[in-house]
């Protein structure tokens, strides 16, 4: 990976963060683009407003390597306490920010000789968990969108994968996890025995970057402790 340049969206907390700091071990030249600066050493920010009806993307390198996409949401709420600008909050970050994202960079992308792409959805998508229609819906449109992108790119060398995690320990499952309690219940909840770290998604995504996974493309892979497809 040495010597590749990569864009993480969301680089300033959470899994984009520990994903920027595994990727500057490794030798990569690393840009990150969001409101908030992630102040890493050695990664460069811009920032970036992905709701905006036009997000300045004019940073964008001539060549890029490799793309993370990883603003999220977490609105839990019962379906009919959701309103209609609720579901497209979370679509505006979610979704439509991704769309925007990769149709700027898409240029630059089919200048790598491998470039990848790394999306981030959420295993609600595939179980159906209560409370979760709003960014649940958001989220399997990503995934429609990450395996509709990788087949029409393709012919560029262009991979594109998404990475569906269940509950991980980021700012913005805080409160999900704010006592003791509650963790051990989250812990209770995964076949594996514990809930996810941005540790566990950040080495999947830096593998789904790397050459080590060229033949990997078009995939949904759930880092989730197991609880998207075991039942003990």
């Amino acid at each position: 990976m040495t010597g590749k340049t990569v864009l993480i969206v969301g680089a300033s907390s959470g899994i984009g963060k520990s994903l920027a700091q595994l990727l500057i071990k490794q030798g990569v030249r690393v840009i990150s683009a969001s409101r908030n600066n992630p102040e890493l050493e050695d990664v460069k920010h811009y920032t970036l407003d992905v709701t905006a009806a036009e997000p300045d993307f004019s940073f964008l390198p001539e060549t890029l390597d490799g793309l993370v996409y990883c603003p999220g949401s977490i609105n839990l709420r019962p379906f009919q306490r959701l309103t209609i600008a609720d579901f497209q909050k979370d679509m505006e970050v979610n979704f439509l920010g991704a769309v925007k994202t990769l149709q700027a960079a898409f240029k630059s992308l089919k200048k790598s000789e491998s470039a990848s792409v790394v999306l981030f959805s959420t295993v609600a998508s595939k179980l159906g968990m209560n409370f979760h229609s709003s960014i649940a819906s958001a989220k399997a449109a990503v995934e429609g969108l990450g395996k509709s992108l990788a087949a029409e790119w393709s012919s560029q060398h262009i991979r594109v994968n998404v990475l569906a995690p269940s509950l991980t320990d980021t700012p913005l499952a805080e409160r999900l996890l704010a006592t003791d309690d509650k963790k051990e219940a989250s812990n209770k909840r995964h076949p594996i025995g514990r809930y996810g770290t941005t540790h566990d998604l950040a080495e999947m995504a830096s593998f789904l970057l790397s050459p080590k996974s060229s033949w990997i493309t078009g995939q949904v892979i759930g880092i989730d402790g197991g609880v998207g497809s075991l039942k003990p």
